[in-house]
């Protein structure tokens, strides 16, 4: 079926076509979230009305067209709700990370000078309350929680719907009056960045229908469909995809409870579609190799036949393999493939990946056991998708084809330009910054790329990622971190050098599989910093490197390592909230660390 309306200029215009073409259909459902341990469907006559009460209460609080109000909550009900409420106004939201700590929500509410806030609990309300006095534009704080007692300038959510229906009640008219055009901004994200202060990026109405009108063409939804939405939904990624798009076509969106709970969810939603990111299929793909290491022989070499045959299928797959390739899938489909898919929900049609680069073996992996993964790629200046692999027709190690209505082009040093009606508005009150990436029309994405004879782009690094040696060679870190991270002792990595004259790298070990390697060989350690130390262990590093260097040009290959005991991640500040690693601050944290490996360099190669 596709879209509900295929028409909608502006995000209100898409609510109210679904919510219209629904407003009779108690079989359908646009949420559902677990309670006392069961999914339970929100039904849509409930909902528009929880949005037509909050959006009354918020009109009447004087939030108008073009105001910014900040959403700072985990995925909930309350965020889709408190989104439209918020649009259908004409006002802006800006989406938060409930992950930011109070200075920065402070920077980015004084940025944009938000008129209200809507929180998710009293935890998100205490960052707010112990910055209060630091942002005078600041009128109304909402929390999504019920508040156990009263206090100033707060109202719950609960509460201002009881209020929005009272005032829709007493004037029915409250609600009529809002123009929106859809070149006004709808949102402001500010990108999470991996250095300095976060931008605020201006995506219009325009910008994000455009955007989801276009990924609807490759993806064939309708309301048989269901999503898990587990990444943030303040990211671009997750909100247009996993939010917008899936509403726009009638399927049913269930909340994930949290990422730690992602696989037991997964089996209870039995989801057809999934937006991910790369991580998450590195740890599946850990864990399953983890769980064939520990079953019988017989069964350890049935899941090797049927990994081998899986890979024979796809690289033959053109309609015409031999008949004994098909008995073989079929029989591999049984005794494999369907275990596994089992552990997505076993009704999974799209995984889509997107918000860092999928390793080229990661995708290769799961294809081989019959699971697709369409990779795409965009920005949150772009919508944010630009490219996705179409079904059927996958190159992995590729973001696939641009969108019908995305232009895309390399500058003469490498650089991927876009063009399209999904390019952002600009950045909010920094007119230098804006025109620094869009010249003569043309988005200045920062990657550094190469499109293939297909039309398909590949990312090859990001252009402020590229190493320079001291020896002036240019090296582009992600293939040899790809490299290196495909090894099942290996959870991170991140190669360094620049400046330098050769190549390191930090490396987070796989603790569940080097635990068990050290069981077997006797080895008795209480902490993974004494793990981290055993000659043994570092062998198996060493082993890794000189094996990965066999592929690498000479300047390529890393020459001294140092395993780290300590995972990167968003709680320690050296990864982004999309899992992307904070290179400066990884580099920072662990400068001694590296000056000792270049020191030990020094002492071999006798070489600055």
């Amino acid at each position: 079926m596709g879209l509900i309306n295929p028409d909608f200029k502006t995000l209100p215009e898409l609510f109210s076509a679904v919510f219209t073409h629904y407003s009779g259909d108690k079989s359908k459902f646009p949420f559902a979230r677990k309670i006392h341990g069961v999914y339970e469907p929100i039904a849509y006559r409930a909902f528009e009305e929880d949005v037509r009460m909050f959006t009354a209460f918020l009109k009447h609080n004087s939030i108008t067209s073009q105001d910014r109000v900040a959403i700072l909550a985990e995925n909930r009900p309350g965020w889709y709700l408190s989104d439209m409420a918020v649009l259908n106004l004409g006002a802006i939201t800006v989406p938060l990370y409930p992950s930011l700590p109070a200075n920065q929500i402070e920077y980015i509410l004084n940025n944009c000078t938000a008129k209200a806030i809507i929180v998710s609990n009293m935890l998100q309300l205490g960052k707010i309350l112990a910055i209060r006095e630091n942002l005078p534009e600041l009128k109304l704080i909402v929390v999504m929680n019920r508040l156990e007692k009263k206090l100033e300038e707060v109202v719950d959510l609960n509460h201002a719907k009881w209020i929005g229906k009272k005032l829709v009640a007493e004037n029915p008219s409250i609600l009529e009056g809002s123009v929106i055009n859809p070149e006004d901004i709808a949102t402001i994200i500010y990108t999470s960045g991996t250095t300095g202060q976060p931008k605020g990026v201006m995506l219009t109405h325009r910008n994000i229908c455009e955007n989801v009108k276009a990924c609807s063409t490759v993806l064939q939804l309708d309301d048989s469909d269901r999503g898990l939405s587990f990444l943030p939904l303040c990211h671009a990624y997750e909100r247009t995809g996993g939010y917008y798009l899936l509403f726009a076509c009638g399927a049913s969106i269930y909340m994930a409870e949290s990422v730690e709970t992602i696989s037991l969810n997964m089996t209870e939603a039995h989801p057809t579609i999934m937006f991910t990111v790369p991580r998450l299929f590195e740890r599946i793909k850990a864990g399953i190799l983890k769980q064939i290491a520990a079953e019988s022989f017989i069964k350890q070499k049935i899941f090797a036949w049927a990994l081998k045959t899986g890979e024979m299928y796809h690289n033959n797959h053109q309609g015409g393999e031999p008949k004994s390739l098909l008995l073989q899938h079929a029989l591999a489909d049984k005794l494999v493939y369907n275990t596994i898919k089992s552990k997505f929900g076993g009704e999974l049609r799209y995984l889509i990946s997107g918000g860092a680069a999928l390793p080229q073996n990661i995708g290769e992996f799961f294809q081989a056991l019959d699971i697709s993964i369409l990779e795409g790629f965009g920005l949150t200046e772009t919508s944010p998708v630009t490219h996705v692999n179409r079904p059927g027709k996958i190159k992995y190690g590729t973001v696939g084809l641009p969108l019908d209505n995305v232009q895309q082009m390399i500058a003469p040093d490498g650089e991927i330009l876009l063009k399209g009606p999904n390019i952002m508005k600009g950045y909010w009150n920094d007119v230098e910054a804006t025109h620094e990436v869009i010249k003569d029309g043309w988005f200045h994405t920062g990657d550094i790329g190469e499109i293939d004879k297909d039309g398909y782009l590949k990312i090859t690094d990001r252009k402020k990622h590229i190493i320079v040696t001291s020896g002036g060679k240019n090296i582009a870190p992600m293939p040899i971190e790809n490299l290196i991270g495909d090894n099942p002792y290996v959870d991170q990595v991140i190669v360094v050098g620049e400046k330098r004259p050769f190549l390191v790298a930090l490396i987070v070990p796989e603790f569940v599989m080097l635990k068990e390697y050290a069981r077997k060989e006797g080895i008795n350690v209480r902490t993974n910093k004494e793990l981290t130390e055993q000659k043994k262990i570092l062998h198996i590093y060493d082993q890794l490197l000189r094996t990965s260097s066999q592929q690498l040009a000479t300047h390529e290959k890393v020459r001294k390592f140092q395993l780290i005991e300590t995972a990167f991640s968003i709680e320690n500040g050296q990864m982004t909230p999309t899992m992307k690693l904070k290179r400066k601050e990884i580099t920072t944290k662990y400068a001694a660390e590296i000056d000792k490996l270049y020191k030990a360099l020094n002492m071999v190669y006798n070489t600055e």
